[in-house]
């Protein structure tokens, strides 16, 4: 008894509540400009709140990366003057080992540019 009870007292109330009308396509629309428009603002915000402390990394970080270029660019130097034109090797490989290797075109393989082609 109890559970026909319970069973009527929902179905009434599903019966109660009111059912909302279909949406015109005014209000459709009204809604997609406000969802929009609050899209806008919390990358404004965020922007807003993320702009200071990208400033402060930039900062902070700009030393550093001269120091690395400072100390980079000689090996970079001595490694393309070693290395030459990098069209006389095969892509690097990896070994199972971990090593990392630049092997050198045969002469055949190396492709020779066609005669009134200018090479940059």
């Amino acid at each position: 008894m109890m559970i026909r009870c319970t069973a009527l007292v929902f179905c009434l109330s599903l019966a109660i509540v009111p059912v909302p009308a279909t949406a015109q396509e005014g209000d459709v629309e009204e809604g997609v400009d406000l969802i929009e428009e609050g899209a806008k603002l919390l990358l404004r915000g965020l922007t807003e709140q993320i702009e200071p402390l990208m400033d402060d990394l930039a900062t902070e970080m700009e030393p550093k990366l001269r120091a690395f270029a400072e100390d980079f660019m000689p090996m970079l130097e001595e490694f393309s003057e070693m290395i030459g034109d990098l069209d006389m090797y095969h892509p690097p490989e990896k070994l199972p080992n971990g090593d990392i290797i630049l092997r050198r075109k045969t002469p055949l393989e190396v492709p020779v540019p066609e005669e009134g082609e200018v090479e940059l």
